[in-house]
């Protein structure tokens, strides 16, 4: 591949692609954007012409065949994503894929087999792996901290659509890749996976708290929600070692993102009650055995090299930033794909836990990627 002194991107979606994606890109030395993506071409012209963008489309195709364009961010909403991606894919683009990946793991492997065989370079936005308090407890877990695993419990509680009020669109449909799982249990397979390794098995409970709401789009008609809004999941991890995951989206006064590590030497808590921001806010706490609790202090070498008024700005400049190294040193970015796979599988089978009420069997990664 062709090493690229300033990445040329396109944008695919105006919501979280144009508040964060754009942004990075605009902001990381080796890449620019140079087009954004929009149904509504008019509404696309409009970001462009804010952002200081070359171009604008409404039509997939004709972006793609710019060769101008070199790679391309996923930003739509999740049921866009397999077509948006396999289409880049053919086209030659690397690609930035927002999670979660698709609507089937299905689809996921497949991009993944298609990546290989075009040769380009895709990477999910697993931004959790580039947060510095999250940096440091990886590594605290590969010194062995806490010695053997006994209990791995997740509380992620907030009320970001706690109000009933809260308009009815994509992200209320289960079928449309809406939800919490989609949300935030994207992100804590991910990072249980870079953390722990992969589970062997898995039951879970789904709930809608909130059952209809108003479309504005339809004179704010009620419509039925299908996506869920809370999550109880249950993993075996390595060693049989159990691992508690409780997600919400409707937790009026939530506590905020929090893990908690058990294990023979002692414990280790990372979290936040910072609703307003899901990236900064992290303390880390160690509770060694036989002695008392004390805050950590994340090595300064971890710290972002600039924040930003929006929290997700900074982890997805390194993300953008892994993702131009690795295309630039033609290696696998970490996360890969393989990890977008993961998550996605284990998405895929929450589902399924829930709708066969029973434990669910973790198939092995490397055989289901070589089937």
């Amino acid at each position: 591949m062709t090493n690229f002194p300033n990445l040329t991107v396109a944008v695919l979606g105006t919501g979280f692609g144009q508040a964060v994606h754009l942004p990075a890109l605009q902001y990381h030395a080796q890449t620019e954007a140079i087009a954004i993506y929009h149904r509504d071409l008019a509404k696309g012209r409009e970001v462009a012409k804010s952002q200081g963008l070359l171009q604008s489309y409404d039509s997939l195709s004709e972006l793609l065949a710019n060769g101008d364009i070199q790679a391309v961010t996923v930003a739509s909403p999740p049921f866009l994503h397999f077509e948006m991606a396999r289409q880049a894919i053919l086209a030659g683009k690397h690609v930035l894929l927002e999670k979660p990946m698709t609507l089937r793991v299905e689809e996921t492997i497949e991009l993944y087999h298609l990546a290989q065989q075009r040769g380009v370079t895709v990477m999910p936005d697993f931004e959790f792996r580039f947060v510095p308090a999250w940096q440091y407890v990886a590594e605290l877990l590969a010194q062995g901290m806490v010695g053997s695993l006994r209990l791995v419990k997740v509380d992620w509680l907030v009320g970001s659509r706690a109000n009933a009020d809260r308009a009815w669109n994509w992200y209320a449909q289960r079928e449309k890749g809406g939800g919490a799982l989609g949300a935030l249990a994207s992100h804590t397979f991910d990072y249980l996976h870079w953390f722990f390794g992969p589970a062997q098995s898995l039951a879970a409970n789904l709930s809608v708290a909130i059952a209809e709401r108003p479309d504005p789009l339809d004179n704010n008609r009620l419509k039925p929600v299908t996506a869920e809004d809370t999550a109880l999941i249950s993993l075996t991890l390595a060693n049989e070692v159990p691992c508690q995951i409780n997600i919400t989206s409707v937790a009026h006064g939530g506590r905020g993102h929090w893990l908690e590590i058990y294990g023979e030497k002692g414990s280790l808590v990372l979290g936040s009650d910072n609703l307003k921001d899901y990236i900064h806010g992290f303390r880390i706490f160690h509770h060694p055995v036989g002695q008392p609790m004390q805050e950590l202090t994340v090595p300064t070498r971890l710290d972002f090299p600039k924040v930003f008024a929006d929290g997700r700005l900074a982890p997805v400049v390194r993300v953008v930033d892994e993702w131009v190294q690795s295309i630039n040193q033609k290696r696998t970015p970490t996360p890969s794909l393989r990890h977008g796979v993961y998550s996605q599988l284990l998405m895929d089978l929450t589902k399924q836990a829930h709708q066969e009420k029973h434990w669910v069997a973790v198939p092995n990664l490397d055989r289901l990627l070589a089937q």
